[in-house]
C-alpha cells in the first residue's frame, strides 16, 4: 500500500529575535558646577558686596547708631550717678580709657541733636555716634576740645552742623558738669581760626566732612566758646595730664582718617564670603536653584554684611 505524505503549505517566516543591548552604565551626577553657576556665585558676591555697603552706611547703619545711642545714654547715666565717667585720657583706675566709652552729651536743640559722645574717634567709634578726639581736653576743660562726627554714613549725626550760626549757643554734660557754649564761628578747613577771649579759655570744635554726601572733599568746623557766668574762672576746669599727645595720635582718629587695621578682619570676612559663595553654587547643582537660595542668601546677607562694616571703616571717617 501506498502511503502518501502531504506536505504543509509553506508559514510565514519568523524573523529572528532581536538581540537585547547591553545595560548601559548610568550617568555619573555632575559633582560640579558648570559656567552659569559659576557666574551666579560671582554676581551674587558682587551684588551682596554693593548691597550690603549700601546698607550698612543707610538705613541699617542708621538703625544700629539709634540702638547704640540708647544703650549708650544709659550706660553714660549710670556713670554719672556714680561718678566714674571718664575726665581725661586715663579712667579712676589709672588705665587708658577704652575706646568707644561714653564720656559726655552733646546737646543742640535748635538742630533737634542730642548725642552720646565716646572716647575716640575712629571709624569703627563714629559708627555708634560722635567722637571725642583723644589727644585733646574735655569740654569745659581749658583748651579746645575736639569732637568728631559723621557727616552722611551711620545716622549721620553731624550732618546738620551747617545750619548753625553765629550766637546760637548748646550744651554739653560730662563727668564735671553741664556746660554752656556759644557758637563764634562756622568754617571750612583752612579759613582763619578765631582767637579765644583769653589764656586758658575753654572751646569745643565740632568736625564733620564737608561736600556731597558719601563723598566729602574737605571738613565742616564749629568753634564754641564756654559762655560766660559770674564766676568765669571757676567754670573753666583744668585740663588733666594727656600722655597721648597730638604728634602721637593714630592716623585714623584724625579728621577724614581711615583704620587700616580694618584690613586683617576684612580678608577673613572675605574668605568666609567666597567660601560661602562657591557652596552656593555647589548647592545648586546638588539641591537646585531654587533651594540653595532659599538656603543660601541669608548666609550671604549676613557675611556681605560684615564685609561692608570692614570696607566703611577703610573709608574716611567723617563719611
Amino acid at each position: 500500500m501506498t502511503v502518501t505524505v502531504v506536505e504543509a503549505p509553506p508559514g510565514p517566516s519568523v524573523p529572528p529575535p532581536a538581540p537585547v543591548p547591553a545595560p548601559r552604565r548610568p550617568a555619573r551626577p555632575r559633582l560640579l558646577p558648570d559656567r552659569p553657576q559659576l557666574i551666579g556665585a560671582a554676581l551674587a558676591i558682587t551684588a551682596a558686596l554693593l548691597l550690603g555697603l549700601l546698607l550698612d552706611l543707610g538705613p541699617l547703619g542708621g538703625l544700629r547708631h539709634l540702638r547704640d545711642h540708647e544703650s549708650g545714654y544709659a550706660e553714660l547715666r549710670a556713670s554719672l550717678a556714680a561718678g566714674t565717667v571718664p575726665i581725661g585720657q586715663l579712667d579712676k583706675d589709672g588705665r587708658p580709657v577704652v575706646p568707644g566709652t561714653p564720656v559726655a552729651l552733646l546737646e543742640i536743640p535748635q538742630l533737634g541733636l542730642r548725642e552720646v559722645v565716646r572716647e575716640g574717634t575712629a571709624g569703627g567709634v563714629l559708627e555708634s555716634g560722635p567722637g571725642h578726639r583723644r589727644d585733646t581736653p574735655m569740654p569745659g576743660q581749658a583748651g579746645t576740645s575736639v569732637l568728631l562726627g559723621r557727616q552722611a554714613g551711620f545716622g549721620g549725626p553731624f550732618g546738620v552742623l551747617r545750619s548753625l550760626r553765629a550766637g546760637e549757643t548748646f550744651t554739653v554734660t560730662t563727668g564735671q558738669g553741664r556746660r554752656d557754649f556759644r557758637v563764634v564761628a562756622v568754617r571750612r578747613a583752612g579759613d582763619p581760626v578765631p582767637a579765644p577771649p583769653r589764656t586758658g579759655w575753654s572751646r569745643v570744635q565740632l568736625v564733620t566732612g564737608e561736600g556731597p554726601l558719601y563723598a566729602p572733599s574737605g571738613t565742616l568746623l564749629v568753634d564754641a566758646d564756654l559762655v560766660d557766668a559770674p564766676d568765669t574762672e571757676d567754670d573753666v576746669q583744668p585740663a588733666n595730664p594727656r600722655p597721648l599727645t597730638a604728634a602721637a595720635l593714630p592716623a585714623a582718629e584724625r579728621a577724614m582718617g581711615t583704620d587700616g587695621a580694618a584690613w586683617i578682619p576684612l580678608v577673613l570676612w572675605g574668605e568666609a564670603l567666597l567660601l560661602a559663595a562657591v557652596a552656593l553654587a555647589l548647592a545648586w547643582v546638588r539641591w537646585g536653584r531654587a533651594q540653595a537660595w532659599t538656603v543660601g542668601v541669608p548666609v550671604l546677607a549676613a557675611l556681605a554684611l560684615a564685609v561692608a562694616d570692614q570696607v566703611a571703616q577703610l573709608l574716611p571717617n567723617l563719611i
